[in-house]
């Protein structure tokens, strides 16, 4: 029944399309920031084991973490 009533309506129109279309790109832009943020993150962490001592590392990221 609804397919029959969303057919006898009319089809999402060419800016609905559109729209989805741009929120659609819109996604995929931002979960490629989210992944490039997660790797600068990871590198930043790191690089902060590196300098610090175990017993500041874990001072600063639970600091990081408030």
């Amino acid at each position: 029944m609804a397919k029959a009533l969303y057919g006898h309506i009319g089809g999402p129109s060419a800016e609905h399309a559109h729209q989805v279309a741009l929120l659609r790109r819109r996604i995929r832009d931002l979960e490629n920031e989210v992944l490039r943020l997660k790797a600068e993150n990871d590198g930043l962490l790191a690089r902060l084991g590196e300098t610090a001592n175990d017993g500041e590392l874990a001072e600063l990221l639970e600091s990081a973490s408030r």
